[in-house]
This record gives C-alpha cells, sequence and structure tokens, in this order.
C-alpha cells in the first residue's frame, strides 16, 4: 500500500512537470497583472490626488478583480497594484516610475497626479514605452512634445478657456481680474486667457500671480474689489480655490461672476463654503451623474465604496474615462504595450463623460465646459450642447 502510493506520488509529480514544460503560457495566464504608479498622499498635493484619482484607481482594480480579473484578451487576471506615496516631490515621482518601469518592470502604469509630476515623468514613459492616460495634466507644452505613447484626457487651457471667454461675452461681461498660480498650470491657463480675450471687447483690469502654498490672498482680492470687474478668474489649485473664495467673502469682493479652478468641482468645496455659499460659484467641470446613465453609476458606486465621499465632477471623470479606456485596450491587445498605444492613439473611445479621441496627445473629442454650483450640485452650464442645467448669470451674494 505504502508503495502504491509512492508511486501515485511520483506519477502525479511527473505530470505536473510534464504540464509546466508545455504550458508555461498558461501559468502566466493565471499570474496577476502588476499595474505600478506614485501618489500623493502627503503634501501639498495630497488633495486634489486623494479625491480626483487614487479612489478612482482602487475603485477600478476592486471592481475588476470582482468580476474574475482584468479581461487580458480572453482571459481574466487579477490585478495588483503596486503604489507609493510620491509627497508631492516631482523627484520622487521621476525616481518612482523610473523603477516601476526599468527594473520592476510592471504591466502596465497609472499617472501621477498634476500638470507638474506628469510633466517630469512624460518623457520616462515614453522612453520606456508604457502608455500614460493623464487625467489631471493640463500643458500645452506636453502636447507639444509630441510624445506618442502619452495621452491627456483633460480638456486643455486653450479650449477651456474658450468656453469660459465666450460664456463671459455671451453674458454682457465688460472687464475682468485674474490671479493665477505661478507654475506650469497657471502660466499656461493665464497666457489660453489672454489670447482667448482678443477681440472679445472684455478688459483685463487687473491680473497677479502668487506662490503655491500661499497663505493669504486678501490684498490683491480687496485692490480688484476697488476695481469693480463685472468678473473674477482664478486658475488655481484646491488649497488656493477655496483661500480664494473665503478671503473674497471676507472682504466683501462679489462681481456677478467668479471664477476658480481647480477644487471648486469638488464636494470639499461645497461642504466648506456651504451649500448657500457656493451657489453661483463657476469652476472647471465636465461631467456630473446627469451626463449619462454610466456616470451616474459610476457617481454612485464611487460614493457608496468611499462612505458617501463623492468624485469630483472634472478631473475625476476623466480618470474613470481613462480607466474604461485602459480596460478596453487591454481586452483587445493584451497586454503588447506598443499595441495598447496604437489601439488608444487610433480609437474613438465611448466613456462616462462623452466620446474621446486624441490627436496626438490631446483629447479633441470633449469640449471645453464651464461648470457651476447650483442647489448643491456642479452643474454643467456652458457650452449649452454639453449643459445639464442652465447658466445662473448673477452670482448671489455670499453666504
Amino acid at each position: 500500500m505504502v508503495q502504491a502510493n509512492r508511486r501515485l506520488v511520483i506519477k502525479s509529480a511527473a505530470a505536473a512537470v510534464g504540464a509546466m514544460s508545455f504550458a508555461p503560457g498558461l501559468m502566466a495566464q493565471s499570474a496577476p497583472v502588476r499595474i505600478g504608479y506614485s501618489m500623493s498622499r502627503t503634501g501639498p498635493w495630497t488633495g486634489g490626488a486623494q479625491v480626483s484619482q487614487e479612489p478612482n484607481y482602487l475603485l477600478w482594480a476592486e471592481q475588476q478583480n470582482a468580476a474574475g480579473g482584468l479581461d487580458v484578451k480572453g482571459v481574466k487576471r487579477q490585478i495588483e497594484l503596486i503604489s507609493s506615496d510620491d509627497r508631492s516631490d516631482t523627484e520622487t515621482v521621476v525616481r518612482t516610475y523610473e523603477k516601476l518601469m526599468g527594473s520592476d518592470k510592471v504591466d502596465l502604469v497609472l499617472p501621477p497626479w498634476g500638470s507638474n509630476a506628469n510633466f517630469a515623468v512624460a518623457p520616462l514613459a515614453n522612453r520606456f514605452q508604457y502608455p500614460f492616460l493623464a487625467p489631471t495634466a493640463l500643458s500645452r507644452r506636453l502636447v507639444e512634445m509630441r510624445l506618442p505613447y502619452f495621452f491627456l484626457l483633460l480638456q486643455q487651457p486653450a479650449p477651456m478657456t474658450n468656453a469660459l471667454v465666450d460664456m463671459l461675452k455671451a453674458n454682457g461681461v465688460k472687464t475682468v481680474a485674474l490671479i493665477y498660480v505661478d507654475d506650469l498650470f497657471g502660466l499656461e491657463n493665464y497666457a489660453a486667457f489672454k489670447v482667448a480675450l482678443q477681440g472679445s471687447g472684455i478688459t483685463m483690469v487687473e491680473d497677479k500671480s502668487y506662490p503655491g502654498g500661499v497663505k493669504d490672498l486678501s490684498p490683491v482680492l480687496r485692490s480688484m474689489k476697488d476695481k469693480n470687474p463685472d468678473a473674477f478668474v482664478g486658475f488655481t489649485y484646491p488649497p488656493d480655490t477655496i483661500l480664494a473664495s473665503r478671503q473674497a467673502k471676507e472682504v466683501g469682493f462679489n462681481p456677478k461672476f467668479f471664477y476658480a479652478s481647480v477644487g471648486t468641482a469638488f464636494q470639499l468645496y461645497r461642504n466648506v463654503m456651504t451649500p448657500a455659499g457656493a451657489e453661483g460659484v463657476l469652476g472647471m467641470g465636465s461631467w456630473n451623474g446627469k451626463t449619462s446613465p454610466a456616470a451616474k453609476a459610476y457617481f454612485d458606486a464611487h460614493t457608496k465604496k468611499f462612505a458617501g465621499k463623492e468624485p469630483d465632477r472634472w478631473a475625476s471623470g476623466a480618470c474613470w474615462a481613462g480607466l474604461e479606456i485602459l480596460t478596453n485596450a487591454v481586452k483587445a491587445q493584451g497586454l503588447d504595450r506598443k499595441a495598447i498605444r496604437d489601439y488608444v492613439a487610433g480609437t474613438t473611445h465611448k466613456t462616462i463623460i462623452g466620446d474621446i479621441k486624441f490627436s496626438g496627445s490631446e483629447n479633441v473629442g470633449t469640449p471645453g465646459t464651464v461648470g457651476q454650483w447650483q442647489n448643491g450640485e456642479f452643474e454643467v452650464v456652458w457650452p449649452k450642447s454639453v449643459a445639464t442645467a442652465a447658466l445662473n448669470p448673477a452670482k448671489p451674494a455670499w453666504r
């Protein structure tokens, strides 16, 4: 009996060795898909990163794994996320991705948060030939670099500022005051806004830059209040968006149109300012739960998973759309990164925020848009062709 058992064990082992010898691909198929990224969990970029980006990565991986795994050309494989805190530091971002793509050789990568981090890592992704679908980068310079593996999902400065100026002009604005953060994001949007103003009949009565991490904007806001412009525009990051809004309220600066940028579409903004205080404030936004049934399903799933924390109504949607595109690319092309790149570049993609199509690195399918807080929801109000609500053309007094 013992002898028989021994022969059975040997036979089973031999069969296993034989299986390994003719089916190594089968073992590879069952291995997890290793997907790497860095994300800001500490430092000044954290507010944006932990609203617009990392929650989406976690939700996407969870949903894919719950469905059996990521569909890799017909084979379901679990997703393994490999991530670390970049501490809102550009050098750390670069070192992290160099390791992920160079020595770790992960299957795929997901982008970091923000224009500065993406600008730093884009050439590296192109060198290692990893497709990058960046949901929080605004930079015409990135488009002009013509990096074939890099794709920007957000509407870029020209379409966004053109939509803003078009809306202001259509509603009788004659004067505007502007602040902008002194970095790539602020400088490019400021330059695009000045171009958009040409021939509009709108005069810029004051424009001021400010450093990242600014703690007090009240002096410049008081100066702008004295000039009594029809509109205020801020090319701002989340902490600055809230700071400018709070201090505008404190100094009594309440122009007919008040527009801030990154963070305006966040649930946090509505909570900090209160729904009544946020009412009528304009900002960068491109979707909400009314945009499509798929957008509503995503909104609800995100809010449920993160205990009532809502996605923002701008970059969160772009982030999820990028994950949808990547999912479909892997399903069609497997993990061949060049084939994925070609699929992304050559396809019109159906997403929760509408059709996305790339010309070079730029998403030319999503129009420039303006959003506005109305009754506790951040509505798309311009252009009218994609609006989820009509524009309120006169901001009420701060409350």
